[in-house]
């Protein structure tokens, strides 16, 4: 049933686009209810707006706490207008129907964001982000959400645009699955709103929230059949400037290649294929770091995703043109490089802001519900040497190297690397020895000397196989977490040898 909006309470934090809300309102008839700093922004506008208070008899009161918690603002809101006896005490008690609120919530999270983890030690930090707490604000947004059949409830500057077009289009009626689809919106900004708030008071067992109000719809997921859709903010991780629309897999692949590329300071090119790294290598320029880590394996770069952390010039452009890619990833683009990049009208050129990525927490579904954990953070959590010799300096650059490479890898997972370039490796295998040859394969199929070649894996050895059969090919260091109740195994073979082994105290699992 269609309804048209004769009324609207509007009380907003942020003003940004309701002067033409206000104006179209106006135009419309509609009559005004607000309160405080927007009632004075109408007022401001030319517009007449009936305060909050003249309807309550009550002023704001409580430093602002308390404003619209009121009966006749609730019932207002709450009314039924189908209902003979809501009507007739909303008369009764001089209560006006409401027919559209808009309201925002006070910025939680923005403000907790701008105190950082200091906050928790300082006093005045917690006392502004308990008063960011709203309470009138999500209550009139629940009681209008849940009234949908008779009003219209916007809960997010984001809608506003919907709300215009609304306003425009159709002279300020609403049908009632367009008020339906706003109350919807409208629990699921209040559900986030809630969780932030609850796990600020509860870090140590914070739950996981999708952020509704920015929702892009995808053409479909991991396969065609699929529906998907992304949740979050791109922009604020990379920038699109060329190519066609991002698919569900290039995300998972492009998060994947941040993920990594962020681990490196050296100048780095890698890439990325079904989110394992197939090449990568750390070069003094862009364009080395590119031919080196394509070499690789060449054979997997194609239609891979690519990344690195500097900028991309003509010459590196060039030859990267020469093979097909999905994505590539750059902190900057030279114009003359991005000239000839942007021939293949598909190819999806980004730049990335790898600092930027928030998230502390990785969010899986199982079952019937949720798995969360912590990011996978840091190299390792020691340095032990435990094998027959020390490591030299060029072993422990690579070690370093093969064991980041590794973390970004599916377990089991193993990773050759020489000289800062990934010349070999396994992953998503079912036992660590498989991972072992495949890497080993990978190494021989581009005929690389794995001679001084160093071996990282993402999990212990459980027995000294590994280590025999990488020393038959010409290995000689190594780097795992420990942790076996077999280390000792591996740790005689090394010793009796002359085999460096570094124990890290770290496993990277990745599932």
């Amino acid at each position: 049933m269609n309804k048209k909006i004769k009324s609207a309470l509007i009380s907003v934090f942020y003003k940004d686009g309701m002067d033409t809300i206000a104006r179209q309102l106006h135009g419309l008839g509609v009559t005004l209810y607000s309160t405080g700093g927007t009632e004075k922004f109408i007022r401001d506008l030319g517009i007449p707006c009936i305060p909050v208070e003249s309807l309550t008899t009550y002023p704001s009161i409580l430093g602002g706490r308390v404003k619209t918690l009121h009966p006749v603002v609730f019932g207002g809101i709450l009314g039924r207008r189908a209902v003979e006896q809501d009507v007739k005490e909303m008369q009764e008690y001089n209560i006006p129907e409401i027919d559209l609120v808009i309201v925002d919530l006070y910025p939680f999270e923005e403000t907790l964001s701008q105190f950082g983890k200091a906050a928790a030690d300082d006093t005045s930090a917690q006392a502004a982000i308990i008063e960011k707490i709203d309470i009138g604000g999500p209550s009139m947004i629940r009681a209008a959400a849940k009234n949908f059949s008779d009003l219209l409830v916007v809960a997010a500057k984001e809608d506003y645009a919907r709300l215009e077009q609304l306003l425009t289009e159709q002279s300020g009626e609403t049908s009632l699955e367009q008020r339906r689809a706003f109350a919807a919106k409208a629990f699921e900004v209040v559900m986030h709103y809630d969780i932030a708030i609850n796990n600020y008071f509860n870090p140590d067992t914070a739950l996981q929230t999708i952020n509704t109000q920015t929702k892009h719809g995808l053409r479909y997921g991991e396969n065609p059949h699929q529906q998907a859709v992304f949740y979050g903010n791109l922009h604020k991780v990379f920038t699109q400037l060329h190519g066609k629309e991002i698919s569900y897999n290039n995300l998972v692949d492009i998060d994947a290649a941040i993920q990594l590329i962020r681990e490196f300071n050296e100048t780095t090119f890698a890439i990325i294929k079904h989110t394992n790294v197939c090449g990568i290598a750390s070069r003094s320029t862009i364009h080395e770091a590119w031919n080196v880590a394509l070499a690789g394996d060449p054979e997997s770069a194609f239609g891979g995703v690519l990344v690195c952390n500097g900028s991309i010039d003509r010459n590196t452009a060039e030859a990267i043109s020469e093979i097909f890619f999905e994505v590539l990833i750059a902190q900057h683009f030279d114009p003359d490089a991005f000239e000839i990049l942007k021939r293949k009208k598909n190819r999806i050129l980004l730049t990335a802001h790898p600092h930027l990525l928030e998230p502390t927490k990785q969010v899986k579904s199982v079952a019937n519900g949720y798995l969360t954990q912590d990011n996978d953070e840091g190299n390792f959590g020691e340095w032990k040497e435990v094998g027959g010799r020390e490591t030299t300096e060029s072993e422990r650059e690579d070690l370093l190297f093969a064991n980041l490479v590794s973390k970004h890898l599916k377990s089991n997972a193993i990773a050759l690397v020489k000289n800062k370039q990934l010349v070999g490796k396994g992953c998503g295998q079912t036992s660590r020895i498989d991972a072992l040859r495949q890497s080993l394969d990978k190494a021989r199929q581009f005929n690389f000397d794995l001679n001084g070649a160093v071996l990282a894996s993402d999990a212990f050895f459980p027995f000294a196989d590994c280590v025999q059969i990488a020393h038959a090919e010409g290995i000689h260091a190594f780097i795992q977490p420990g942790g076996s109740i077999r280390d000792k195994d591996s740790i005689d073979y090394c010793v009796e040898h002359k085999l460096a082994m570094v124990f890290t105290g770290l496993r990277h699992f990745k599932h």
